[in-house]
C-alpha cells in the first residue's frame, strides 16, 4: 500500500517531526553558543591575566607568575624562584590552544615579550563539568519539547482532519435514496470543500445511473418474465397432445427447458442486481436440490456413454436463496454433463462441500485463470460465457469458495465449499 498509515497519524507525525527537529536545532544552537561564549570568557580572562602579569613583571622582574586553583603560569627562561616549565609546554608556539596535562584540561595562552616566553594556563575542569550539565539539561529539554510537540501534534491533527472526518461521516451515512444530498454545504472553498463538491457531483451522476438501472430492471422483470411464462405455458399445453411425433415432442421439450433455464437465469441476475441481501430464509435441503438439478439436466447425457454417480453422504441445510443456490449447482452440473462424452460424472455431497468430478474433455491450462471471468467462453462453448462468472459472484456474495482443477483430455474436478 502506498499509504499504510492513517491521515491523522501522518499529520501528527509531521507536526511532531517538525517540533522535534526544531527543538534539536535550538538545543544544538544553545550548546554551541554557550560553549563559544565560555571559551570567549576564558580567553578574555587569559588576556587580562597576561597583561596584568607583564605589567607586574615590568615593575618587578622577580615577580612570580600566577599560581591558583584556576590559573597557573610559567616563564622561559625561568628565574631560580620560578617553577620549572613542564616538558609538554616547551614546544608550544605563541597563541591560544587547548592541552591536557596529567589528565587535567587547560586553555593555554603563550606570549613572547622582551626575550621571555610567558605561558598562562587556565584550568578548564570546572568549565567542562558545567558543559556536561548543560548537555544533560539540553537532553531533558529536547525530550520535553518532543513530548509536548507530540501531544500538540495529535491535538492539531485532530483539528486539521476534522473536516475530512465530517465529509467521510456524511458519505458513510448517505442513504441510497438521498444520494443527491448537498454534501458540499458548510464546507469552505478549500481543498476539502473541493473534494466534497467532487463527491457531490459524482454521486449525482451515480444517482442518475441508479434510477436508469432501476427502471431497466423493472422493465426486464416484467417484459422478460411475461413472454417466458407464456412460452413455458404454451409448451406445456402442446406437450399434453397425444398426436405429437417423437421429433415434435423432443423439440417442444427443448423449448420448455430453454424457457425454464432463461427464467432461472433472469431471476438469478435480478436477485444479484439488488444491493441488499434478501430477508433471512428457512434453510433449504441441499441434497434434494442437487438431486433435482441432476435429473433436470440428465437430458444432456442422452446418447452418451456416461454414468452419473450421486453420493449423498450428508444432508446439509443452508439458509440461502434457493434460486441462487440452484443457479450455482445447475451451472456446474450443466458444464460437467455438456463436456463429458464418455466415462462418468461423480457428485459427492458432504457437510460443507459439493464435489463434482468428471472424465470429460478438460480445460486447457491457459484458460483456467480466466474461467470465472465475465463473458469468457471456451472454444467449444455455445453459451454467452456468463454461467461460471455468475457462479463466482454468487459464491463471493455468500462467502463460499469454488476451486476448479483440470487436465485436458482427463476431466475436471470442481469443489464448492459452503
Amino acid at each position: 500500500m502506498r499509504y499504510s498509515k492513517s491521515l491523522r497519524f501522518r499529520v501528527a507525525a509531521s507536526f511532531a517531526t517538525i517540533g522535534g527537529l526544531a527543538s534539536l536545532i535550538i538545543a544544538g544552537g544553545l550548546y554551541l553558543l554557550v560553549q563559544e561564549a565560555g571559551i570567549g570568557l576564558i580567553d578574555e580572562t587569559l588576556s587580562a591575566e597576561v597583561q596584568d602579569y607583564l605589567a607586574r613583571r615590568a615593575r618587578n622582574p622577580h615577580s612570580l607568575p600566577p599560581a591558583t586553583a584556576t590559573l597557573s603560569g610559567y616563564v622561559r627562561p625561568a628565574n631560580v624562584a620560578e617553577p620549572p616549565l613542564p616538558d609538554a609546554l616547551a614546544n608550544l608556539a605563541p597563541g591560544r590552544q587547548d592541552l591536557t596535562l596529567s589528565g587535567t584540561p587547560y586553555r593555554i595562552d603563550v606570549a613572547d615579550k622582551a626575550g621571555f616566553r610567558y605561558y598562562l594556563l587556565y584550568n578548564k575542569t570546572h568549565f567542562n563539568q558545567q558543559q556536561k550539565k548543560l548537555v544533560l539539561y539540553l537532553v531533558v529539554f529536547v525530550a520535553l519539547m518532543m513530548t509536548v510537540a507530540g501531544a500538540m501534534a495529535l491535538w492539531m491533527a485532530e483539528r486539521v482532519i476534522e473536516p475530512v472526518k465530517e465529509l467521510a461521516r456524511r458519505v458513510r451515512e448517505l442513504d441510497t435514496d438521498m444520494i443527491t444530498a448537498h454534501l458540499a454545504e458548510d464546507f469552505p472553498r478549500d481543498e476539502v470543500g473541493e473534494l466534497a463538491l467532487t463527491f457531490q457531483q459524482t454521486l449525482s451522476r451515480l444517482a442518475a445511473f441508479i434510477d436508469r438501472e432501476r427502471a431497466f430492471t423493472a422493465d426486464v422483470s416484467h417484459e422478460l418474465r411475461t413472454p417466458l411464462a407464456v412460452i413455458q405455458g404454451a409448451a406445456e399445453v402442446l406437450l399434453t397432445s397425444e398426436n405429437l411425433s417423437a421429433a415434435e415432442r423432443e423439440r417442444l421439450e427443448r423449448i420448455e427447458r430453454s424457457a425454464a433455464e432463461m427464467a432461472e437465469l433472469s431471476s438469478a441476475l435480478l436477485i444479484m442486481a439488488r444491493e441488499k441481501e434478501e430477508a433471512r430464509r428457512e434453510p433449504i435441503n441441499v441434497s434434494t436440490l442437487v438431486t433435482e438439478s441432476v435429473e433436470k439436466h440428465r437430458h444432456l447425457l442422452k446418447n452418451k456413454a456416461v454414468e452419473v454417480q450421486l453420493e449423498l453422504g450428508e444432508q446439509p441445510r443452508l439458509a440461502v436463496n434457493p434460486q441462487l443456490f440452484a443457479s450455482v449447482v445447475g451451472n456446474l452440473i450443466r458444464n460437467s454433463f455438456t463436456h463429458t462424452d464418455r466415462g462418468e460424472v461423480r457428485l459427492n455431497l458432504t457437510e460443507h462441500q459439493l464435489i463434482i468430478a468428471d472424465t470429460g474433455m478438460g480445460i486447457p491450462r491457459d484458460a483456467l485463470s480466466r474461467i470465472f471471468m465475465g463473458r469468457y467462453k471456451g472454444e467449444k462453448s455455445t453459451g454467452e460465457g456468463i454461467g461460471l462468472s455468475l457462479v463466482k459472484k454468487i459464491c463471493d456474495r455468500y462467502g463460499w469458495t469454488i476451486e476448479l482443477t483440470s487436465e485436458p483430455g482427463q476431466g475436471t474436478h470442481t469443489t464448492l465449499t459452503f
